[in-house]
This record gives C-alpha cells, structure tokens and sequence, in this order.
C-alpha cells in the first residue's frame, strides 16, 4: 500500500502547480501517490504542457497519479474534503498548488508524525519576498520540549496569539536564529498551520474532515456557494 497520498487542488494556476509538482520530483520520501483536482472552469490546468510534463516525470519515478476535474466550485473545504474522500493511504499530505517543496521535506514530516503520533504535522511555508522584513513581536515560539499533545486553542487565548508566528518570513527569521536545519529541527506549538499540512488520513476522518463547510451559516458563504443553493 502507498504510504502517502499527496492532494493538490488547483483553480487557474497551471504554471504555479508545474512548479509545485516539479519540486515533488527530488523528494527523498519515495512511497507517495499524487492526487490532482483541478476547479477551472473553461480549461483544465492538468492539460497544460508544463504540468504533464512534471506528471510525466513523477509517472516515470514511479508515482502513480490520478487526476480530476472537481465542479462546480464550493469553496476551498468541500474541496479539500472531495480530495479526501480520495484517498487510500494511511496519510495524506495536503499541498497548496504554489510551492517549492525542499527535497526532505515529506521525508521528515513523515517520520515526525510517526514519532509523535499525532493526528497532523504542518511544514509551514516561508514567504521569501518578505526576507527583509523582521518584526520580533510576531516571532514569539514555544517549543514542545515533551511529546505533542492536544490543545485547544481559542481566539483571544495566549496560544491564539501564535498565529502570527506564520506571517511573511518569520519562520526563517527563527531558523537563522537558532541555527535550524534539516539534521537539527524542533517541533513547536502552533495555533495554524496551512500550504503543507500531512495528515493521519483515519484520524482526520474521525474529526469529520473538511466536511464542516455544509454546516456553515449563509452569510459565510462564498457567492458561488450561495448560487448553488438557491437552485
């Protein structure tokens, strides 16, 4: 069985999902599946010579890809929760379709969420055209210096106020600061955590997964959801 089932949905982006699947093609973890589904309307970006070229490598490394044209469009929940309903693996790494992934990164969300046996690990993503920018009052981290445990985490509790933490280039503020690195990372607390998140896949279907977003009031409705209900 795959280990790892990799979800990327996309929407009127083909050459940012190019880039992304391209950076899928150094991973060091070698146990994954891709799983596409594309949201644009009047073309499909799985059709753009710059991503099947990149699914022609990944297919040629092994991987095996399956892809989809997901519509009419929801809201980014019903289709992240279409993504899961997806999956085989016992994991499933969620990846936005505007990264450059370092090669070790699935290798070592892997063996965190192994280790701690958690119910997720997020690699949250760096903006770089902000490196210039320091702002230690959003740089504030804490540590889990036992195993990862449950939290709960409030609006207006002190561990709200870690969201911050993930803002522009913050996260390579605090590698260069504690001189991080692939052979020397810590885990620390978040409040979110989004872009690359790898799940435990049984365990994110026991919390109800993305299915959350039919239950939202109307007036948290995007106006394509909206248009859907009011047929």
């Amino acid at each position: 069985m795959t280990l790892i089932d990799v979800l990327i949905p996309s929407y009127r982006r083909p050459a940012a999902l190019a880039v992304t699947l391209t950076s899928l093609c150094a991973q060091t973890f070698p146990d994954f599946r891709v799983i596409v589904s594309d949201q644009t309307e009047d073309s499909s970006s799985l059709e753009a010579p710059e991503v099947q070229a990149a699914l022609r490598v990944l297919q040629a490394k092994g991987h095996a890809i399956a892809g989809h044209r997901h519509l009419p469009r929801r809201g980014l929940a019903e289709h992240r929760q279409f993504l899961l309903d997806q999956v085989s693996a016992p994991y499933a790494l969620f990846l936005d379709d505007d990264l450059i992934l370092e090669p070790d990164v699935m290798e070592r969300m892997f063996t965190a969420i192994c280790e701690e046996g958690c119910g997720f690990v997020g690699c949250a993503v760096i903006g770089l055209s902000f490196i210039g920018d320091v702002r230690p009052h959003e740089q504030a981290i804490e540590f889990w210096e036992g195993p990862v445990q449950p939290e709960t985490v409030r609006p207006g509790s002190p561990a709200w106020e870690r969201w911050r933490l993930h803002n522009a280039a913050n996260l390579y503020h605090m590698q260069q600061r504690f001189g991080l690195t692939s052979e020397n990372q810590r885990k620390y607390r978040v409040a979110w955590a989004a872009g690359c998140v790898l799940y435990d896949a049984p365990k994110l279907r026991d919390a109800g997964g993305f299915s959350f977003w039919q239950a939202l009031p109307l007036e948290h409705c995007g106006e394509d959801v909206l248009a859907q209900l009011q047929k």
